[in-house]
């Protein structure tokens, strides 16, 4: 069993920045990747940004690709993602999620584990 704690949501004004993380905890050996999703309302949940457990490699959606970026602490068992010149259309409630597949996908079904989510609200 793998335990996923987000923290670091909040209110912003829009250009803001806001740094989430994601804390794992539990049965971890074997996981191979960490992802953010989000979930704006009345919108399906999305993917945001996935990072390699073991190599470190990262993947963006393109709609936040040069404004977020993803990194991870291995001693601290945490990742962390970096929110830069937030939007309105970035607000969601965002969830970490842990997968134990190959290769790290972008899609819910991957993942395995789930966090409780996070909330985010850019104001304009």
């Amino acid at each position: 069993q793998v335990e996923l704690i987000e923290s670091g949501g909040g209110l912003v004004q829009a250009g803001a920045s806001l740094s989430l993380s994601c804390a794992a905890s539990g049965s971890i050996a074997g996981m191979h990747g960490v992802a953010w999703f989000r979930q704006g309302p009345g919108k399906e949940r999305e993917f945001v940004s996935a990072v390699s457990w073991t190599s470190g490699g990262t993947f963006y959606a393109d709609s936040v690709k040069g404004r977020f970026a993803i990194s991870i602490v291995n001693s601290k068992k945490a990742v962390y993602l970096q929110m830069n010149n937030l939007k309105a259309e970035d607000t969601a409630v965002y969830y970490c999620a842990a997968t134990f597949s190959i290769p790290i996908g972008r899609n819910t079904q991957n993942y395995d584990y789930w966090g409780q989510g996070t909330p985010v609200t850019v104001s304009s």
